[in-house]
């Protein structure tokens, strides 16, 4: 061919090839993951049916037993699963199953399980909600904790938060790249490290079973997205507790911003090594906001965690065209129950002892060593309010490292000289904990930026008088007045956190503060949660309806 012939050809063809990749690469990625996923669903197939035909066969079993109960008792079941609870039914239409009858399985990602924190809180009774509004779901926990079986597991959830779990429709499939999450794995990069990890995660999860609906409790967003590129008919969740990366994390790298002196990161944002990582941390939330717009339902816990979700995922999701919003459902607290065990009144005043409770992991975050060292401030004014208090920090240990960091504050509380005056608890049951929330008198929060506190709606539930950190959710949702009247104190500094524990335990009518702080707790009851969780869980049952593919066999 003549060469200008060819060059004419050649040239608008050359122009044009730009402009098609541009098309075509959407296509071929969507066609990589849905080859991806049609591979993982096949390879997954036959445990799939074990799986289904295990929990099926554990339920008939349980009840035919509790017919037999009832046969010979002449009674009602106690567990009440044949009766559910619907919080709020569904209604067959078209001569299709009503939403209720739903059977299909939910993969929970919570790598971490068997950590006993207030997340793992979340996550049994997002599970108890699920199970009582579709009695016939099968609910499957992606974990790594393989040194506990599903009956350890299990009794733990009712040891340590008092709830009941239908054992036949809840089962466990193990994870054996957990470690690929873990800080000590990432010394460098860790965000995007971790993030890279819970993608090798979440295809170790995938190769297990692939669920009719997967939600994340644990903060996994990169795995919601891995699930989002393989399998499109299949809706995703989000509970999220804490935003990865957030605006003010960025914000604290400038040493001379408002939250400059916050966080473990503050104020390394200068130099040549600080440039660098700014230029990271905005190129990850960049991601990591692209992967939260997968998600077809987000929940956070509290008002200031859905803020800082909104503002990194909230653009891109609804460029998305996501259909729901970012929701805010309260984690779930037992406030109930606690309002049944625990008096709090002038009368029990006399039962209260000067102890300032500390309920929290023994994670670097929770900032133990700032609790201690505002106690050890307070002991040495040498008040009537110091005299013969006692700090008490209880909390559940992970792993060697949480230990470690145990044995670190014994040594700076034997440093501080208040070794005498501060008891560690850790792993301690929940008859344990609700006895140290009776005779305790004040309720201690130190982490900065909370996403939202459990322990202290805990410490409200109780009667407690909380002073917490005056940031996060203790800040914008718990630790509120009621009436124009304080339920608790805000402290930063470790004088301020002395302060407070002055004042705390000199309050001349402290029963009239633990009793708007009941009051004010009632916001987070573990009913209320359910109703919440179900309302969202509700959306991503009806999209599974609509979008269900069938069974490959």
């Amino acid at each position: 061919m003549d060469p200008k012939v060819l060059a004419f050809v050649a040239v608008p063809m050359l122009a044009v090839l730009p402009l098609a990749s541009i098309f075509l690469l959407p296509i071929l990625w969507r066609a990589v993951g849905s080859s991806l996923g049609w591979y993982l669903r096949r390879k997954t197939d036959g445990r799939r049916s074990q799986i289904v035909e295990l929990m099926d066969t554990d339920e008939r079993i349980y009840r035919e037993k509790s017919e037999e109960r009832r046969r010979d008792s002449s009674g009602s079941d106690d567990d009440g699963w044949e009766n559910v609870d619907a919080y709020s039914p569904g209604t067959a239409k078209n001569g299709e199953k009503g939403e209720e009858e739903w059977d299909g399985i939910v993969g929970f990602f919570h790598p971490f399980c068997n950590a006993g924190g207030g997340g793992e809180r979340v996550l049994w009774a997002a599970i108890r909600a699920t199970q009582q509004r579709w009695p016939k779901a099968k609910c499957v926990v992606y974990t790594g904790d393989h040194d506990a079986s599903k009956d350890a597991i299990l009794e733990r959830v009712q040891t340590r938060f008092n709830i009941h779990l239908h054992a036949p429709t809840v089962t466990f499939l193990y994870l054996s790249t957990r470690h690929w999450v873990l800080a000590s794995t990432w010394p460098h990069f860790t965000l995007a490290g971790q993030s890279i990890g819970s993608i090798i995660m979440a295809w170790d999860a995938f190769s297990l079973v692939v669920p009719d609906i997967f939600v994340d409790t644990m903060g996994y967003a990169f795995a919601l997205g891995l699930s989002k590129f393989l399998f499109r008919d299949v809706p995703t969740g989000a509970y999220v507790h804490y935003p990865t990366i957030s605006t003010d994390m960025l914000e604290s790298l400038n040493p001379k911003s408002a939250v400059g002196a916050q966080g473990v990161n503050a104020g390394q944002g200068t130099g040549t090594r600080g440039t660098v990582k700014k230029m990271y941390w905005n190129l990850f939330a960049k991601i990591y906001s692209l992967m939260g717009a997968s998600v077809d339902v987000v929940m956070t816990n509290s008002t200031w965690t859905q803020a800082h979700i909104q503002k990194l995922w909230g653009q891109m999701r609804r460029e998305a065209r996501k259909p729901s919003a970012i929701a805010v459902v309260y984690p779930p607290v037992a406030v109930t129950e606690m309002e049944q065990e625990i008096e709090a009144s002038a009368a029990s005043e006399s039962k209260r002892e000067k102890v300032l409770l500390y309920l929290a992991q023994f994670r670097p975050e929770k900032n133990h060593k700032l609790i201690l060292e505002s106690f050890a401030e307070f002991v040495k004014t040498g008040t009537e309010a110091a005299k013969s208090a006692r700090l008490v920090l209880i909390g559940s240990v992970r792993d060697d490292h949480d230990s470690k960091r145990v044995y670190e504050l014994r040594l700076l509380a034997n440093e501080l000289h208040i070794r005498d005056r501060v008891e560690f608890h850790l792993d301690a049951s929940w008859p344990d904990i609700l006895d140290w929330l009776r005779k305790a008198s004040v309720g201690v929060n130190g982490m900065w930026n909370e996403h939202f506190g459990i322990g202290v709606v805990e410490y409200q539930a109780a009667g407690l008088i909380a002073v917490v950190h005056n940031s996060g959710g203790p800040k914008l949702d718990i630790v509120v007045d009621v009436d124009g009247e304080p339920t608790g104190f805000h402290a930063t500094t470790s004088t301020e956190f002395a302060e407070g524990f002055e004042k705390s335990l000199s309050l001349p009518n402290p029963s009239a503060v633990r009793l708007r702080a009941r009051q004010s707790a009632k916001r987070f009851t573990e009913e209320e949660f359910a109703k919440r969780w179900t309302a969202q869980m509700e959306t991503l049952v009806n999209m599974r309806k609509k979008t269900a593919a069938p069974v490959v066999t």
